[in-house]
């Protein structure tokens, strides 16, 4: 019951959040301005602020761990089915199937995979090395790609390696890497404004999604719900199964370490993709559809994990 409780309460954090911003776009208060401007106070403030944080307090050891493996694996295969069919079947442009990539293989690991891995699987450190990998690794892969992919031919292989760098998100988690690797305590004084900024950043995305929710039209077209329908069952239906396959039987960890391996591929896409796709324009309907239905089906697919693999 505890477990079943707590999943409860980090998906009521989120909805509670997001139908305030909802609210403040039904009644006229907000608009589509104040929605972007969020979002990009959000990408280039409170965001980086918060990566910083919460990479810096981060356990690095857990990087090169048999569960990171695991999850690596369910995101990598889970991002290369997409491609293919986005490209082949569903016919997207490049830059919509690049941010229709990072949909379904970018996990909300931080206001939500954090509260779960605390009270659902009772450690707090399982949301450390999927954080770590979607920031150091995964994000900057998708926006270098994002980059190259609006330069066309005439892009520079310098370019594609320097853009991740000159991300503020990327900056912020790399500054945060070199913290907690250094195992320097940062000082009071430091940390409270940086930590007072990092504030913006979880209530900023979730408002301007709430935002986006009311004034976008629904999802609707055979064409958009057909490329929804592939994004919630790659995202919540192969992603947590290629995990829990190579963390099982390929690997051979312990039952808790394929508990949580299954469990935070099981998260929902994560905001973080919404306002990455405000900022560059690109697949911002299939990034904010992905978040909505992910976040309202991920839900049952947890409850439904933890009942079978660590219902005891």
């Amino acid at each position: 019951m505890l477990r079943v409780v707590a999943v409860l309460q980090g998906f009521w954090l989120i909805a509670a959040v997001v139908a305030v911003g909802w609210l403040l776009a039904h009644t006229r208060m907000f608009g589509r301005t104040e929605q972007q401007v969020l979002a990009r106070l959000t990408f280039w403030v409170g965001s980086p602020a918060l990566l910083f944080l919460v990479v810096a307090d981060a356990d690095v050891g857990v990087i090169f761990s048999g569960f990171l493996v695991a999850t690596l694996a369910g995101v990598v295969v889970t991002a290369a089915a997409y491609l293919v069919l986005a490209r082949a079947v569903l016919r997207r442009t490049t830059t919509h199937a690049l941010m229709g990539g990072m949909s379904v293989s970018y996990v909300n690991s931080n206001n939500l995979g954090l509260p779960i891995a605390i009270y659902v699987l009772g450690d707090g450190s399982w949301s450390a090395p999927v954080i770590l990998m979607q920031l150091l690794v995964l994000q900057p892969s998708w926006l270098a790609a994002l980059d190259a992919s609006q330069e066309g031919r005439r892009v520079s292989p310098w370019r594609v390696l320097r853009s991740p760098l000159t991300n503020p998100l990327t900056i912020g988690s790399v500054l945060g890497l070199a913290v907690a690797l250094s195992g320097v305590e940062l000082p009071a004084d430091l940390r409270a404004p940086v930590e007072l900024v990092g504030g913006l950043a979880i209530p900023g995305m979730l408002l301007a999604f709430g935002i986006s929710l009311r004034l976008s039209p629904v999802p609707r077209g055979r064409g958009n719900l057909a490329e929804l329908g592939v994004v919630v069952l790659l995202k919540l239906g192969l992603m947590p199964a290629v995990a829990g396959l190579v963390a099982g039987p390929v690997l051979g960890l312990s039952g808790p370490e394929v508990l949580a391996a299954v469990v935070m591929s099981s998260l929902p896409t994560a905001q973080n993709v919404f306002i990455l796709a405000v900022a560059y324009g690109r697949g911002e309907d299939i990034a904010r559809d992905s978040v909505l239905v992910t976040t309202l089906l991920a839900m049952p697919a947890m409850l439904l994990v933890v009942a079978l693999m660590g219902g005891g």
